[in-house]
């Protein structure tokens, strides 16, 4: 049985929010992705098998070699659900600062 990971159980890591930001340009192998970290190879294939579960990597095999390239679908998906937080958020501070410059030109 495959275990059902949660998105933002992952992205929770730091490490692997860097490997989002790494591979959103251009897909990787897990060497070259595992270069740019300062951990065990084994840790990095572990970030990355976890990001593969949740979809938000996909694996393209070239030839020999297996590259990780982002899943748009799966970042946009994420994107939606945060979008009304984001929105309500901006709302707020919008208010706040409305409420200051008036308080301000009180002054």
């Amino acid at each position: 049985m495959k275990l059902r990971r949660d998105v933002f159980q992952a992205i929770a890591d730091p490490t692997r929010r860097a490997i989002l930001v790494l591979v959103a340009s251009q897909a990787m192998t897990a060497g070259a992705i595992a270069s740019n970290f300062d951990t065990a190879r084994p840790t990095v294939s572990k970030h990355l098998q976890i990001l593969t579960e949740c979809e938000l990597l996909q694996q393209e095999q070239n030839g020999r070699e297996i590259f990780y390239h982002l899943n748009l679908k799966k970042i946009k998906e994420i994107a939606d659900f945060i979008e009304p937080f984001r929105k309500m958020w901006d709302d707020r501070f919008n208010k706040l600062e409305n409420i200051m410059q008036q308080y301000k030109s009180k002054k």
